[in-house]
């Protein structure tokens, strides 16, 4: 096939940790037995340092002595991993030079991710019932007795808050105070929202939902991340899921909020018998592809994303969220090693097709 390059985009930040191999969650190991096995060299860049008049970048190469930087001709594909906002100058400069970028943007609000599955009637189905803001709010009250409220724009689980009632009229309002990781939570009257609880809906966009009964594993619920991606050949392909539950008295199952990753056949099992449990997991596998499917009708060069879906005590599968930067590193936590390389792998095999059919160019 020829070595290639395969250019993988970074935030600033994690880019001044590749040479002392500090990237976080973000294996830099992983990124080159991956691309050696479509033989491709990845260099780590950052926008700032990708010049399209001259077509030349500086990135960090992989070399005898480790990561050196170096200018290089700008790759002709790119996987972006860093978060911009929608419409940014600098990844729009480099498609209008040619350059092939995937998860061209990966940071949707959750709004807008509910708005794009909700106009496929096959899908409605799995979207909570959804509302908006203050004024939202006070109508779900009205209907439903345990709800969710999110930041559009929140991620790992962030800003999440939960209103339970109690007693017609009173409920508790459980949230993150700023700068702890314990839950709090006050009794409030709903005809006397607190003033900090309408600050914080006033202060950013907040959908609102009714709160998914998932099923739970010792007390403690759990949701499934599904891993779904563009591979070789171009088509979405489910890479594979995970189990994500709970902390002990929590209700967000985040890993980054204390959630802890299971093997998603051990998870679903103990919830369901044998019988149902495979039909949850092919359903929701299923479904995933769906939503992967729909959702690149309406947002470019998406390639690469983790979704969120819920499934009830009684088997009914919901969509919680879609993550544009899916966080791969559960799939580790979770035992499943062969499952998380793989991870990696897909991007590159699918940066591979797109360098080898370079008259798709528009249509990936």
């Amino acid at each position: 096939m020829g070595q290639k390059l395969v250019g993988i985009l970074l935030n600033a930040a994690m880019h001044r940790g590749v040479p002392r191999l500090k990237t976080g969650q973000e294996s830099l190991e992983s990124y080159e037995e991956a691309a050696a096995a479509y033989g491709l060299t990845p260099c780590f860049l950052k926008l700032s340092d990708i010049d399209t008049k001259s077509g030349y970048s500086i990135a960090y190469v992989n070399g005898p002595n480790g990561y050196r930087s170096a200018v290089i001709p700008t790759p002709d594909v790119i996987h972006n991993r860093a978060i911009y906002d929608p419409g940014s100058r600098g990844v729009e400069r480099l498609l209008r030079s040619g350059v092939q970028v995937y998860n061209t943007c990966n940071r949707y609000g959750k709004d807008q991710i509910h708005g794009l599955l909700e106009q496929n009637e096959g899908l409605r189905g799995l979207l909570p019932v959804t509302s908006a803001g203050l004024s939202g709010l006070k109508e779900m009250m009205d209907s439903y007795s345990d709800l969710i409220l999110k930041p559009c724009r929140g991620s790992i689980g962030q800003g999440v808050m939960r209103l339970s009632q109690n007693s017609p009229g009173h409920w508790t309002w459980s949230y993150l105070p700023g700068g702890s990781n314990s839950w709090a939570s006050t009794a409030v009257y709903q005809d006397a929202l607190p003033r900090a609880l309408r600050a914080r809906l006033a202060s950013a966009p907040y959908l609102v939902q009714e709160r998914i009964p998932l099923a739970e594993l010792g007390g403690r619920p759990f949701d499934l991340r599904v891993t779904v991606q563009r591979g070789w050949g171009g088509e979405w392909q489910v890479t594979g899921l995970f189990a994500k539950r709970a902390a002990p008295g929590g209700f967000v199952s985040n890993i980054a909020r204390g959630g802890e990753a299971l093997d998603p056949t051990f998870a679903l099992e103990q919830a369901f018998s044998g019988a149902a449990a495979a039909g949850i997991r092919m359903s929701v596998l299923a479904h995933s592809l769906s939503v992967a499917r729909e959702l690149e009708k309406s947002l470019p060069g998406l390639a690469d994303i983790g979704l969120d879906m819920g499934i009830t005590g009684k088997g009914r599968i919901y969509f919680i969220e879609c993550n544009g930067r899916d966080q791969r590193y559960g799939f580790r936590k979770a035992g499943l090693t062969g499952t998380w390389k793989e991870s990696y792998r897909k991007p590159m095999a699918y940066a591979r097709y797109l360098l080898d059919r370079p008259a798709r160019h528009n249509s990936y």
